[in-house]
């Protein structure tokens, strides 16, 4: 799932029942991630099928790719962002 505050724009993986939030733009070509699949806890971009691990942000086949992750709390149906400071 996608979702976008302010300025930035967010990846949303549930993983076994523990919703993640990374950094939703792929630093390889800026494919959107929340529109990407997700296969098992492995986030898969839709423009180039790279893939991040929802529960660390770190790229499946290189290690020292790594997506920002983010603090996230569930409110009843809201899911909440603990989103950094406006850029």
């Amino acid at each position: 799932m996608e979702a976008e505050v302010g300025d930035y724009t967010f990846a949303l993986c549930n993983v076994e029942g523990e919703v993640h939030a990374l950094d939703g733009i792929c630093p390889h070509a800026g494919g959107p991630l929340g529109q990407g699949n997700l296969e098992g806890n492995l986030l898969v971009c839709p423009w180039h099928a790279w893939e991040y691990d929802c529960r660390t942000g770190i790229n499946d086949g290189d290690e020292n790719v790594k997506l920002d992750t983010f603090p996230v709390k569930i409110e009843g149906d809201d899911i909440l962002i603990d989103v950094p400071e406006p850029k």
